[in-house]
């Protein structure tokens, strides 16, 4: 028989808790360890390149992502463990090629502006290149402006609603053969190059006698705008909830007013997103232009008659000039063309959030 205690009550030991395993959670490094690492493969990186007589900044760039990988692996796998070490590979790698596809645009968009800023003002604005030498600083954008806007109006007019027709028919109507056809054209023309649009264009023009004209560009705009058109608002289609559909349809109500009164008020921010983003697809396209408008010094306000220019095509003859206020005029134009795109990206997204659906409460 087992002897009791005085109290009547046997203890039991509880065990202590054990020690957490190292893992993907615990971190020993600092949470600005990888600043650190950065520091340190550029002062590396920088440093073997100077010494090794390299004077490209590109290749001090790569040479110091390069140690800036190895320096965090390594160092992260003696503190930490191999695992801790693998995933801040993957992260480094990441930001790496982030940095990658920023730079060269940060670079980009530093030039356009440090050099077309210095030439891009109210005159440069409202002043054609009538009567304007190469060599004479005066001139302006005007007339490419003009051109730019009613040719990428005509294109927007047309493709918009053929677009927006051919989505509709693909989500809501389509099936069998003809809508596979249909899908695989638009993703072939996805990809047309601009010169084919415009030598299609081109074929038409001489068989009909047509003159060059802002029309003309407009039509070869219209078919390398209207399969983006296409693509982005079917995707904005097939994200309208089935449920709305089939209450509205429960209803009683017929399928193309479902489509016009419920179906589009519900994607149509996403589908402005895509005509949008289409336009700026276009607004830079410079062969097209060249072969069916021609371009012109003078301002043409008739798109249907005569030969128009675009600020595409001012910035190509602009730099053929060969001239230091030729390059200036060129610079400046293009610093008007992004700013046209980035407006166009800016107006959709305020579009897309203005009428996106409201989270319910």
């Amino acid at each position: 028989m087992s002897q009791a205690t005085t109290t009547g009550v046997q203890e039991i030991p509880v065990p202590a808790p054990a020690a957490p395993k190292p893992g993907l959670s615990s971190r020993a490094l600092p949470r600005l360890a990888p600043l650190g690492f950065a520091a340190a493969g550029i002062v590396l990186g920088v440093g073997l390149a100077l010494a090794a007589g390299w004077h490209s900044r590109v290749q001090w760039g790569l040479l110091s992502a390069l140690f800036f990988l190895v320096i965090s692996y390594i160092t992260t796998s003696v503190v930490d463990n191999q695992r801790q070490a693998r995933d801040r590979l993957a992260t480094s790698l990441v930001w790496v090629c982030f940095l990658l596809a920023v730079v060269p645009l940060a670079s980009l968009l530093w030039t356009t502006i440090s050099r077309g800023s210095e030439r891009l003002d109210g005159y440069f604005l409202t002043h054609s290149m009538a009567g304007v030498l190469g060599p004479e600083a005066s001139g302006g954008v005007y007339h490419a402006l003009i051109g730019t806007l009613e040719q990428i109006g005509i294109a927007t007019l047309i493709s918009a609603p053929l677009g927006l027709l051919t989505a509709v028919y693909l989500v809501e109507y389509g099936k069998g053969t003809l809508a596979k056809a249909v899908t695989f054209f638009v993703d072939v023309m996805t990809g047309i190059p601009s010169i084919v649009a415009g030598l299609f264009i081109l074929s038409i023009m001489l068989i009909a006698g047509l003159e060059p004209s802002g029309l003309m560009g407009a039509l070869a705009l219209t078919i390398l705008m209207m399969p983006v058109v296409v693509r982005s608002t079917e995707e904005m289609l097939k994200l309208v909830p089935n449920e709305l559909r089939e209450a509205s349809l429960a209803l009683g109500v017929p399928k193309w007013r479902t489509i016009l009164k419920v179906v589009l008020p519900t994607a149509i921010g996403g589908i402005v997103t895509g005509v949008m983003l289409a336009v700026a697809r276009i607004a830079g396209e410079t062969a097209p232009i060249m072969l069916l408008v021609f371009g012109s010094q003078l301002i043409n306000t008739n798109p249907f008659e005569g030969a128009q220019s675009s600020l595409s095509f001012y910035i190509y003859e602009q730099y053929r000039v060969g001239e230091a206020a030729s390059y200036d005029r060129a610079w400046a134009a293009a610093l008007v063309l992004i700013a046209f795109v980035m407006i166009l990206n800016l107006v959709a997204r305020g579009i897309a959030r203005w009428k996106a659906p409201k989270a319910g409460r």
